[in-house]
């Protein structure tokens, strides 16, 4: 079922029309008890049903909207022309609105690659563009775009870690642009036979769930400490390297291998310490 174009005649005018033709038809109808004339009279009822019959052939069509018209049950033809319009009144009409629109799921629970229990919830941005694949392929497409959204955002969210544990991971905290045009393409591969297309789709809410969050948090914790110290190990080592390379350049001192030893130990302490060292300062002996 693919939208096709038709035709309708602008309303105002065809209206204005209406009305001057029921005006003469009540002077007929008039004249018609004036002279007790039964065929002035006949004609001007006729007429009177099939003008109030024609009255049902209009219907508004708003900015952005789409009116879907069938005859007995069978697809006719899809009307975008603005403002008030005519078409046969036997056609039936449908409004789709065309305008672009969102929403944003519930806080879903999935568990993600690793197995550890996530909530996780996502905005996504849609708009119809083929009207009658909205109305005829699927039952109710806004419906259809809330449920089958959400079951891709569980797809997806299954398909990463919620950390990232190894370089050039994609994980689904770390990778905001990655994951969103997955789940974009996720959930435009499901819509696309409602008539539907996804401008964008990005997470909007993303948590450990509540019954591990605490101990995901100790671990985050415990991995950026091991990350700062790795970090502050290798300046140190780095500092202490270039200080004896000086030193030995310069010529200020000659260290042997046991004194070497002592003072990378304290450089090491110096600069890895959590707080600020007191050095003992020897002064030397009275005797």
């Amino acid at each position: 079922m693919k939208e096709q174009s038709v035709s309708s005649i602008p309303g105002i005018p065809f209206v204005l029309g209406l009305l001057v033709a029921m005006a003469g038809t009540a002077a007929l109808f008039i004249l018609g008890l004036r002279d007790q004339d039964g065929l002035f009279i006949a004609t001007g009822v006729a007429l009177g049903v099939l003008e109030f019959f024609l009255l049902f052939g209009f219907y508004m069509v708003e900015p952005n909207q789409a009116a879907v018209l069938s005859l007995f049950g069978k697809y006719v033809g899809t009307c975008k022309d603005q403002g008030l319009r005519w078409n046969n009144p036997f056609f039936s009409v449908k409004k789709v609105s065309l305008r672009v629109r969102n929403f944003e799921s519930g806080k879903l629970k999935v568990n993600d690659l690793d197995g550890s229990p996530i909530e996780i919830g996502a905005v996504v941005v849609w708009q119809v563009v083929d009207s009658a694949e909205a109305i005829y392929n699927v039952d109710d497409y806004e419906s259809f775009v809330h449920i089958q959204s959400e079951a891709a955002l569980r797809a997806m969210a299954t398909s990463y870690p919620y950390d990232q544990h190894e370089d050039g991971k994609i994980s689904l905290r770390s990778h905001a642009a990655e994951i969103a045009r997955h789940l974009t393409e996720e959930i435009q591969e499901r819509l696309a036979q409602a008539g539907v297309t996804v401008g964008e789709a990005r997470i909007s809410h993303l948590a450990y769930a509540p019954e591990i969050a605490q101990a995901m948090l100790q671990r985050q914790q415990a991995g950026a400490i091991i990350a700062a110290r790795t970090r502050i190990v290798e300046g140190a080592v780095s500092m202490v390297e270039m200080a004896l390379e000086q030193l030995a350049a310069r010529k200020v001192v000659d260290l042997d291998a046991e004194r070497r030893a002592t003072m990378v130990s304290n450089l090491l302490v110096v600069l890895c310490s959590e707080r600020g060292t007191q050095p003992v300062v020897n002064a030397g002996s009275i005797y």
